[in-house]
């Protein structure tokens, strides 16, 4: 996904679930710590579950923010519509955003909207398509202007590709173009082929997609959260794993912590934080935040820092701009002497030559001996 200012962000994160546990409120701040740049909050709309107020809603953008990271906030209460008896429709849960939209003016930069979890089971399924239109379309009508969410049916996983298979005009239906696939993968994805050709199917076409919920195991199969993991990572896809710690009904395993405790991971917990392509090797903040995403933030070649907000901050076209009280150098421009140069963040210079130095394309290439990162590349971290 793109941030307001141009600098790409893939998310990096953790389904935290405040609807259950309204009580945990470091919670956010401590998934930051482990390095998280997303938190997905799972809230009621009243319909299933106590509905989060209003106030309740700005308290959790707020304390996202005071962590810096992106907060993506979900209705939980569709989670299976058609199927299970207790859940409820999309176009419910668009009221329920509506009713709460005061406390989403002006959070724009930091909010994303999931509108509604999973909001098909594997009955009446093909509804899904016309229903999340609608449910967007009402969003957009009511001056919602944040990144919209969509959760695939089938609960969440899409086995019938439904979604796959109608997101390019689901994607137009939204007049901001601004709406981003979420794909719940458990049971359904336990091969390697079954991840990359799924992911395909939408980085092929340019479409915005996103692991919204993954585990290393589920009750309905074994999940290859490697194959996720890497596949994300290979692609720039985002992924949120489920979950930080409450879980019950069988599936306690996807605790990523011991009862809340940030300083208890779970083996889970230790896979997905510290593990191959998972958070502590792969997360970047937004640059919202003051991140470095490889296009916004870090240092220019003559010492001073790259403007955050690109040509934004350079009213005047000249290449330095004026962010947090100093000059800062717009990236690629005139003032960016070497703007091929530089130092990513991991460390490596940045390659002067770009992608022809990488013949092999994995974002690493050889220059002067020694070597050097392609910008923006998978390397640029």
């Amino acid at each position: 996904m793109t941030e307001a200012n141009g600098s790409t962000f893939v998310m990096r994160g953790v389904n935290h679930a405040y609807a259950w546990y309204p009580d945990r409120t470091t919670s956010i701040a401590d998934i930051a710590a482990k390095g998280a740049n997303t938190v997905r909050v799972v809230l009621g709309s009243g319909d299933r579950w106590t509905r989060t107020s209003a106030s309740e809603v700005s308290s959790i953008i707020g304390r996202c923010k005071a962590a810096k990271v992106i907060c993506v906030l979900e209705v939980h209460d569709t989670t299976g519509y058609g199927e299970d008896g207790a859940a409820t429709t999309l176009d419910r849960a668009a009221d329920y955003w509506i009713g709460v939209k005061s406390a989403l003016e002006g959070q724009e930069d930091y909010v994303v909207v999931d509108i509604g979890n999973e909001p098909f089971g594997n009955t009446n399924y093909s509804a899904w398509t016309n229903a999340t239109k609608a449910a967007i379309v009402k969003l957009r009508n009511a001056g919602l202007r944040h990144a919209l969410m969509v959760d695939a049916p089938n609960w969440g996983q899409d086995w019938s590709n439904t979604m796959r298979d109608n997101a390019s005009s689901v994607f137009a239906a939204d007049p901001d173009r601004n709406t981003i696939f979420s794909i719940h993968m458990y049971g359904v994805y336990d091969t390697a082929a079954e991840v990359s050709g799924y992911l395909h199917a939408f980085t092929d076409k340019g479409l915005p997609i996103v692991v919204g919920e993954f585990g290393n195991r589920h009750s309905d199969g074994d999940p290859d959260e490697d194959a996720i993991m890497a596949n994300a990572q290979s692609l720039g896809v985002g992924y949120i794993g489920w979950s930080w710690s409450g879980n019950g009904g069988g599936v306690e395993y996807l605790d990523m912590v011991n009862g809340f405790d940030a300083n208890s991971l779970t083996g889970w917990g230790n896979r997905f934080f510290n593990g191959a392509n998972g958070i502590a090797a792969t997360s970047k903040r937004a640059t919202v935040y003051g991140g470095d995403s490889g296009t916004g933030g870090g240092t220019a070649p003559n010492g001073y820092p790259y403007c955050v907000n690109g040509g934004s901050s350079d009213p005047d076209g000249d290449g330095w701009g004026w962010e947090n009280n100093r000059s800062c150098v717009v990236r690629g421009s005139s003032a960016d002497t070497g703007a091929g140069s530089g130092t990513a963040p991991n460390g490596y210079p940045y390659c002067v030559n770009g992608g022809s130095s990488d013949p092999d394309g994995d974002g690493w290439g050889w220059e002067n001996n020694r070597s050097c990162v392609v910008r923006g590349s998978s390397a640029d971290h």
